[in-house]
């Protein structure tokens, strides 16, 4: 199993060492790499987008001609890597005029929290978890208007913060700098054949 995160600007270190760790509570055998290019995204059998600023990971995959591979890879998205992955964007992708991979069935909200500063931690309601989720929110987005065959899958109070479809996951917050492994073990063993 090789997982490749997508390193071109964000948190790129923390989700290798969630994903290691999380291989390794699973008795998965692989590799997570650090991918800057298409090359290197060539032989992953998933691929994860992680948080950071979202219009420059969306110019650096244009520029590394990363997109096409992200294409059917199932996938992993986490606050800007939600915010790639959705259909359609609000008024602050709209304004910024920002290329979306429209992978999934939703409208993203940049910044749906506020920004730097009103950054938080708070438990996340997961559906497919028995106990909440540590949620850490920095700049985070939010999920509207999902759509079939998108399913809304992690709630903050009423807001959704985590969509599934088919071999995509994408989540508003931050968890591979909550120490809490169970998302990324999620992803691997119903996303990632084996």
């Amino acid at each position: 199993m090789n997982i490749a995160v997508v390193g071109v600007q964000g948190a790129v270190l923390e989700h290798v060492h969630a994903t290691e760790k999380a291989m390794k509570n699973l008795n998965f055998h692989g590799a997570v790499s650090w991918a800057k290019d298409r090359l290197a995204l060539e032989n992953a059998d998933a691929a994860i987008l992680p948080g950071g600023e979202s219009t420059t990971i969306s110019k650096l995959i244009d520029k590394n001609e990363m997109k096409d591979a992200l294409e059917d890879l199932p996938i992993l998205g986490t606050c800007a890597g939600m915010v790639l992955l959705a259909k359609t964007g609000g008024i602050q992708v709209q304004q910024t005029g920002q290329k979306l991979l429209q992978r999934m069935d939703f409208c993203v909200e940049r910044n749906a929290f506020g920004r730097q500063r009103e950054s938080f931690q708070a438990p996340v309601h997961v559906s497919f978890l028995e106990e909440p989720f540590p949620g850490i929110f920095i700049r985070a987005p939010s999920a509207s208007n999902v759509q079939a065959p998108a399913q809304s899958v992690a709630f903050f109070n009423e807001t959704v913060v985590g969509v599934e479809q088919q071999n995509a996951l994408a989540l508003a917050f931050h968890p591979e700098l909550s120490g809490d492994l169970r998302l990324h073990e999620h992803f691997l063993l119903n996303f990632v054949k084996r």
